[in-house]
């Protein structure tokens, strides 16, 4: 597990508009922080700064290391993504795409040998999924896939996590289910999570501190509740926000005019 600083992030669209200003944060080790807003506040463009694929102003940090002084490589074994909707080669098996997440780790044009295979077979172990390593990708259900596609972001071994809503278009078994398994991960704290979510009940069951982001600026931050019940939630998300205690370690969130 790592510690993330990002200082001052912002990014802008071919065009020039601006999809985030001056974002600053810290995600501490071993911890699982999320980041909301509405949409286009700017959570994916974020999380894509912090991974390295998007082109974007300041700095990111890794326990004191800024990652643009990184190679390619060396950054992927630091900071692994889960994007919201993974790509998935038709056809393949489960445990050659969770293999797919030891590509930083492999000399370059090398192939995975016993080594790899057995980190990836323990990390589909570990998440419950052992079962699936000979699957097709196309035979698993929304929940099996959510799991494999954590799989193969754990499989790089690296200590930061990202996850971009990773219960989007799953159905309500499939969001428990990957949402256990971020609970998992997070008791575990043996890597430093950053999810973003849009279910905010979720939010206050996973997250040790929250980030509001509104118009691609970050305008709270703070403990889940706290966070969800001021003045700039409300305004964000064009609601007052009434926060329920659920009797299971979290709040029910119910939205009103």
């Amino acid at each position: 597990m790592s510690r993330l600083e990002v200082e001052g992030i912002g990014v802008a669209a071919r065009d020039g508009t601006r999809l985030l200003t001056d974002v600053s944060l810290v995600a501490e080790a071993g911890s699982c922080t999320c980041v909301i807003g509405p949409n286009g506040a700017g959570k994916t463009s974020l999380l894509r700064a912090v991974a390295g694929v998007v082109n974007h102003s300041g700095a990111v940090l890794i326990d004191g290391v800024e990652l643009a002084s990184l190679a390619r490589r060396e950054r992927a074994r630091r900071v692994a993504m889960v994007a919201q909707r993974p790509t998935l080669p038709e056809g393949m098996a489960t445990l050659d795409y969770v293999l797919l997440g030891r590509t930083a780790h492999l000399p370059r044009f090398g192939a995975p040998g016993p080594r790899d295979r057995a980190a990836a077979l323990e990390v589909l172990d570990r998440l419950g999924a052992a079962a699936l390593a000979d699957r097709r990708l196309t035979t698993l259900s929304g929940g099996e896939l959510g799991r494999v596609a954590v799989a193969r972001g754990l499989a790089q071994r690296a200590g930061v996590l990202l996850l971009d809503e990773p219960t989007s278009a799953l159905d309500v078994g499939a969001q428990l289910e990957v949402c256990e398994l971020v609970a998992q991960l997070r008791a575990g704290g043996d890597v430093t999570i950053v999810a973003t979510l849009h279910d905010l009940a979720l939010v206050t069951r996973l997250a040790d501190r929250v980030h509001l982001l509104d118009g691609g600026r970050l305008v709270a931050s703070g403990d889940p509740a706290a966070v969800l019940a001021g003045a700039p939630a409300a305004r964000a998300y064009g609601v007052s926000l009434d926060l329920l205690d659920d009797g299971r370690d979290g709040w029910a969130v119910v939205a009103r005019r």
